[in-house]
């Protein structure tokens, strides 16, 4: 079997995935097996674009629910993943505010795992450039992250820890 990666995530995330995994293994399965039903019903399979339909549907659904067995299957629980680390230092569950050194812009991050990350909203991955660039520097530090956009120096300003 080929060596499958860990996918860090809190206790709430996987609690999430296995909900979804649920609901598309009982209502979703069972609504989608209706649709195929129903696009039978209509005659002649090799000109039926419902069925058509209803079978690619079929395959997507079943492929999420795969996905989501991967995920749940290789989940790695973490909250404060270095508890050995000074309180002051960038770990995984910190909120870092920086500021762009090049830009003078501030910006506040939430360190999560991959499965929890959205840019958007401010909750990158320890996995991401920036992420690992922060992780175990501390408040005051200048610190420069190689990124596919070119380097990003950051001073953070401040590191709250849970």
């Amino acid at each position: 079997m080929a060596n499958v990666n860990k996918f860090k995530m809190s206790q709430e995330r996987l609690d999430a995935l296995k909900e979804e995994l649920y609901y598309l293994e009982t209502v979703r399965e069972k609504e989608v097996a209706e649709l195929i039903k129903e696009a039978r019903s209509f005659g002649d399979l090799s000109e039926n674009s419902e069925y058509d339909e209803a079978k690619s549907e079929q395959g997507k659904l079943y492929s999420k629910i795969a996905d989501l067995k991967l995920l749940i299957e290789n989940a790695e629980i973490v909250d404060n993943i270095d508890h050995d680390a000074p309180k002051d230092a960038v770990t995984l569950s910190s909120k870092v505010r920086v500021r762009d050194v090049e830009d003078d812009f501030e910006e506040e991050y939430t360190i999560v795992g991959s499965q929890e990350a959205n840019p958007m909203e401010g909750r990158i991955s320890d996995d991401s450039p920036v992420g690992q660039g922060l992780i175990s520097h501390r408040a005051g530090e200048t610190v420069t992250i190689h990124a596919p956009v070119g380097d990003l120096v950051f001073e953070i300003l401040s590191v709250e820890n849970e």
